[in-house]
C-alpha cells in the first residue's frame, strides 16, 4: 500500500503540465470522451507496467540504502528538469505534439474503418510513444526499485490516469489548456518535497 500511494502521488505530480497530458487533451477535442479515456488508460497500463518491471529488477539487484539515496537525488533532478521545462516551455512544441498524435490516431483509425476499436488502438500507440522515457515512467521505476514493483505499477497507473483524465475533463469544461508554466512549477516544488521526505526516511 505504501508503494501504491507513493507512486500515485509522485506520478500524478510528474504528469502535471506534461506533453502527454496535453496530447490527451488534444485527442479529447477530436474524439468521444469515453474512447479517449479508454485508449489513454490502456496506454498508461502498458507504460507504467514496463517502468515498474524495470524498477523492480533494479531494486532486487541493488542495496536498499543506495536505492533510497538514488531515488531522493532523482526526485531533486526531476524538480530541476521540470523547472527547466517550465521556463523554456514552448506552446508551439505542445501543439506540434498534439497534431502528430492526432495524425497517428487517424491513420490507425482509417485502416480500421474508423471504428471505436481502431481509434482506441491509435490512441494507445500514440500515447505509448509519447510517454516512453518520460518523467512519469522514470518516477515509476524509481518507486518500484525502492518500494516494490506491483504496488508501484498500480499506484502509478492510477496516478497518471487521474492526471490525464483531469486534463481532459478540465480542458473540455473550460475550453482551454491548464496553464503549463504554473502547473510545472508546482510540480517541481512537490518533487523537492518528495525527495526530501525520501532522503529523510533513508538516513533515519
Amino acid at each position: 500500500m505504501d508503494a501504491a500511494l507513493l507512486a500515485f502521488a509522485v506520478v500524478f505530480v510528474a504528469e502535471l503540465g506534461d506533453k502527454t497530458q496535453l496530447v490527451a487533451l488534444g485527442l479529447a477535442a477530436r474524439y468521444r470522451l469515453s474512447v479517449v479515456l479508454t485508449g489513454v488508460g490502456l496506454a498508461y497500463v502498458v507504460t507504467q507496467g514496463l517502468a515498474a518491471l524495470l524498477g523492480g529488477a533494479l531494486g532486487a539487484a541493488l542495496p536498499t540504502t543506495a536505492i533510497g539515496m538514488g531515488a531522493a537525488l532523482l526526485f531533486f533532478a526531476f524538480a530541476a528538469w521540470t523547472i527547466y521545462d517550465a521556463l523554456g516551455s514552448d506552446d508551439g512544441e505542445a501543439g506540434d505534439a498534439e497534431s502528430e498524435a492526432v495524425e497517428e490516431v487517424e491513420a490507425v483509425a482509417a485502416k480500421a474503418g474508423r471504428t471505436a476499436v481502431g481509434i482506441v488502438a491509435g490512441i494507445v500507440g500514440a500515447m505509448v510513444l509519447a510517454e516512453l522515457g518520460d518523467k512519469s515512467m522514470l518516477a515509476t521505476a524509481t518507486v518500484a526499485a525502492d518500494r516494490g514493483a506491483l504496488g508501484a505499477w498500480v499506484g502509478a497507473t492510477l496516478g497518471i490516469s487521474a492526471a490525464g483524465g483531469l486534463a481532459v475533463l478540465v480542458g473540455r469544461v473550460l475550453g482551454a489548456r491548464i496553464p503549463e508554466r504554473t502547473t510545472r512549477l508546482v510540480s517541481a516544488a512537490l518533487f523537492v518535497l518528495f525527495g526530501a521526505l525520501l532522503l529523510a526516511d533513508t538516513v533515519a
